[in-house]
């Protein structure tokens, strides 16, 4: 079966993609392109899925790095895809490389000024959002060279607010720390709901991002595409797939 590989032009003519789960040799709740050493998935397969995303790249599996993605605002200037640091966003301007992030309802974020040679990869779920993690990917990546006016950036499949409820607590929480957030809190039935690529939208714009773009993927709601923690946890199932996404120079 072929990758479902979602691409986007702002990002063009990087080789990047947000892969969906097709394509993987993962079965079960895992039925797919799982590629998360974390879940207890069988440890050959994910490795064999993370094989074929970085060939889909031109890659070897090796070439593909990543991060111990712990919801913090930690971004780190890599030059090798073994270093694998304990951050939520990572740049580079090492060619050969694919900067890789894992997910399953929060947002993954690409980055690249071309011109510079520069690209980044961040984990943005709300907490990282709210942190900071998109200005600090956005401040390392300047940090080497380039310049947040060229930088392209764009959200992946992620939770969209029709499928993102949230208790009032939560959005109250949230508003207090980020008063200019409660545009991205919506009404509906009898419970807030949260635009979560909405509010990664508007953080990468405060960090000066020239293009910024959402591919309008929601995981949660199409489960024949994409892994969901919010879909595992009302499914009451015992795990789940994570989604990688990735960019190389």
């Amino acid at each position: 079966m072929n990758l479902d590989i979602v691409t986007h032009p702002s990002l063009a003519p990087l080789r990047h993609g947000f892969f969906a789960r097709a394509g993987g040799a993962s079965s079960g709740v895992f039925a797919g392109l799982n590629c998360g050493f974390s879940s207890s998935d069988q440890r050959e397969i994910v490795a064999l899925n993370r094989a074929r995303a970085a060939g889909a790249l031109g890659l070897a599996p090796e070439a593909l790095a990543g991060m111990r993605q712990v919801h913090s605002a930690r971004a780190v200037v890599i030059g090798r895809a073994d270093e694998q640091p304990e951050a939520d966003a990572i740049v580079t301007r090492t060619p050969g490389i694919a900067l890789s992030v894992l997910t399953a309802d929060c947002q993954p974020v690409l980055l690249a000024d071309s011109d510079a040679g520069v690209i980044g990869a961040a984990h943005a779920g709300w907490r990282g959002a709210l942190a900071g993690v998109i200005e600090a990917a956005v401040a390392a990546m300047e940090g080497i060279g380039a310049r947040a006016d060229r930088i392209s950036a764009v959200i992946g499949p992620a939770i969209s607010a029709r499928a993102y409820e949230v208790g009032f607590e939560f959005r109250d929480n949230f508003i207090s720390q980020d008063p200019d957030s409660e545009r991205f809190f919506h009404n509906s039935g009898n419970r807030p709901r949260f635009d979560l690529p909405g509010y990664g939208l508007e953080r990468l714009r405060r960090a000066g991002v020239g293009r910024v773009a959402w591919t309008g993927d929601c995981t949660c709601s199409d489960p024949s595409r994409f892994y969901s923690y919010r879909r595992k946890t009302l499914n009451g199932e015992a795990d789940f797939g994570r989604l990688i996404s990735a960019i190389r120079l």
